[in-house]
């Protein structure tokens, strides 16, 4: 019993000296600590904690401290105040548990003697924002779900977009180049669909470019072509934190032009929130008044108006809309007078409030005015069907499009609010133009439909809207009137097996004749010079224009024997021999079989108002190269509009 007690008082001692040694470390490590916490008011009755008195000094070897703990003097700072101390017991005095107030906190120090505040003010303010900016995230999303850049777009391959490496080797400078200078407007229906497609597809980024500014080229191009959805799909294919200013500026008019500005608020928030300008400003005003912080939105735009900070229809259309998310139940009057123009703000704001522009002002927008309004949910079916014609014409509806649009004016007119009107008639007369129970009735209302041929550009959108009407038209004898242009309205949907069932009907010759023998799908029989020579003959086009063009389509085809091509290429005066640096390109993507490459360029070459602006040359090589790339539908389709629009 008396060993095992032995045993644990030597432990302890051992224990004991141990920590001691820990302390007196501690206390040499943490000197400046020590001092501060010393300085603090013990509450230990005078004398009590004072250390010990130093032994004398003796030349006999002292005891060793782990067997001899006891005798062992503890420094002055050998522990914090309350802390257990490593010296023995006084005898007859009962342990007390030591109670310390919490020590103030003091200034922390650098080593060199320089406060942090003060080192922060010795940074340039400049520099020290640049840096609390690159600090700063530039997006919410997780890195696991942020898209790469390496490849931008909406419609994938599988969806039918054209293939992602067609672009992976372009220099990006030279897709710039012509991407940047297409102006939006075409001669060719197919040619707009097609440029459209190739520039909606998901795409790899072009050598030595960013792929947010590759998304914002294609974007810009897209709303110029009045393809407002498409734009602000493209924008949307990228990351918010990923915005360059050029991105941020096509998002600004995408989200505009769709009537939806609200879309620009995540965008103001991370990269573009200093961007300057009357109109981002105006932006941020709304964004704060749906962000639950209306008064201040509102705030910000009186100031705008009361400093005229931009147009004051602008502000006045920014107000009444940011007026929709806060409660001061103001009321906004938007006055168009000394209103000289539209601009796409005004335009875009007008649809999302509501307001529809005065006519004259619509009148003097023209397409950049109807191609967006035929694509507003928001105004009223009657005006989207005055807007659709010119969207239709260039491309941008299709001939199902315009026949929903005008069930829903045949739908107003079941509702007897008002007595039928122009639309009401012809969304009448198109029904008829379907339905209708004989097929002479059913003829009149599709020849009502085209119109009498003034306004060309209607006309033609009256092709587009019967397109599926003509191809339930049984084929016939007396018939040879409309065939060419119950043909050219079956091609605008891209029917041409509906249109073939007329070739027993078509003489040789005929302008019904060269529209089939170009937008035949199947191997067509080789043209000679015999059928050349007819359908010039019935030609009555300025300079022979449309033989030019069904010469340019059969060559581009390879539908034509080449002796007889050349003979009659000089008869009608037809150069498609000349070579310039556009053609140089297109041949070249052709023979490297790149078909984004390819309709790009073709794209190019379509530009135009008119088809009498368009070249024998330019229609032979756009055919020709997307023939080439397996586009043999759109070169099919290109080409038969070419005849029947000259």
């Amino acid at each position: 019993m008396m060993q095992r007690r032995a045993v644990r008082i030597r432990a302890k001692r051992t224990w004991l000296a141990a920590s001691g040694l820990a302390i007196a470390c501690v206390a040499l490590s943490g000197l400046a600590v020590s001092e501060a916490l010393l300085a603090q008011e013990s509450l230990l009755p005078p004398g009590f904690d004072n250390p010990p008195p130093k032994p004398a000094p003796q030349r006999t070897a002292a005891p060793a401290p782990a067997r001899n703990p006891a005798a062992t003097p503890r420094p002055a700072a050998s522990s914090p105040a309350g802390a257990p101390s490593a010296a023995a017991p006084v005898a007859g005095v009962t342990a007390v548990p030591v109670i310390q107030s919490v020590p103030e906190a003091t200034a922390a120090m650098p080593s060199g003697g320089i406060s942090d505040e003060a080192l922060l003010n010795s940074i340039d303010p400049e520099l020290l924002a640049k840096l609390i900016e690159s600090a700063t995230p530039k997006s919410d999303i997780p890195a696991a779900g942020q898209r790469s850049l390496a490849r931008v777009g909406v419609v994938d391959e599988s969806d039918g977009g054209f293939p992602v490496l067609s672009t992976y080797y372009l220099n990006g400078a030279y897709v710039e180049g012509v991407v940047g200078k297409m102006r939006g407007r075409f001669v060719s229906r197919w040619g707009h669909i097609l440029a459209r497609r190739v520039l909606a597809s998901r795409l790899a980024t072009p050598v030595g470019m960013n792929g947010a500014d590759w998304a914002a080229m294609r974007a810009q191009l897209l709303l110029r072509m009045g393809e407002a959805e498409a734009a602000r799909a493209m924008v949307q294919s990228v990351d918010s934190g990923d915005f360059t200013p050029a991105l941020e500026d096509a998002a600004f008019a995408s989200f505009v032009a769709t009537a939806d500005p609200v879309g620009l608020c995540p965008i103001t928030a991370l990269t573009a929130s200093r961007r300057a300008g009357a109109q981002w400003d105006l932006v941020r005003a709304i964004c704060s008044s749906f962000a639950s912080e209306g008064s201040n939105g509102m705030a910000q735009l009186d100031r705008a108006l009361r400093r005229a900070d931009g147009n004051k229809i602008d502000i006045l259309l920014a107000q009444k809309f940011a007026g929709a998310a806060s409660n001061t139940r103001r009321a906004v009057k938007v006055e168009w007078d000394g209103v000289d123009a539209l601009t796409p703000w005004s335009i875009g704001l007008s649809f999302a409030t509501g307001i529809e522009p005065p006519a004259e002002l619509r009148s003097k927008a023209g397409a950049a005015y109807a191609l967006l309004a035929s694509r507003a949910p928001m105004l009223p079916v009657k005006a989207r069907a005055a807007a659709a014609d010119a969207a239709a014409a260039r491309g941008v509806l299709s001939g199902a499009a315009m026949v929903d649009l005008y069930s829903q004016l045949y739908g107003e007119r079941d509702a007897g609010d008002a007595a039928p009107d122009e639309w009401a008639r012809r969304a009448e007369t198109l029904r008829t133009a379907y339905v209708g129970q004989a097929q002479d009735e059913r003829l009149d209302a599709i020849r009502s439909l085209w119109g009498d041929g003034s306004d060309p550009e209607r006309a033609f959108s009256g092709l587009v809207l019967t397109s599926r009407a003509a191809a339930r038209v049984i084929p016939a004898e007396g018939l040879s009137t409309s065939t060419a242009p119950l043909i050219a309205s079956m091609l605008t949907a891209g029917l041409d097996r509906n249109a073939l069932k007329w070739a027993p009907f078509c003489p040789v010759g005929s302008e019904a004749w060269g529209l089939l023998v170009l937008a035949n799908p199947g191997r067509a029989t080789v043209i000679g010079a015999e059928g050349l020579t007819a359908f010039a003959n019935e030609d009555d086009s300025e300079d022979s224009l449309r033989s030019q063009f069904l010469l340019a389509g059969l060559m581009g085809l390879e539908r034509v024997d080449p002796a007889a091509a050349r003979d009659f290429a000089g008869k009608v005066n037809a150069d498609v021999a000349r070579q310039t640096r556009w053609t140089r390109a297109i041949e070249s993507a052709a023979a490297s079989n790149n078909t984004a490459l390819v309709a790009l360029l073709a794209a190019f070459g379509m530009q135009g108002d008119r088809w009498d602006r368009m070249t024998p040359l330019h229609l032979y090589h756009i055919v020709s190269a997307l023939h080439r790339v397996g586009l043999d539908g759109e070169a099919r389709m290109i080409a038969a509009e070419a005849v029947s629009r000259v």
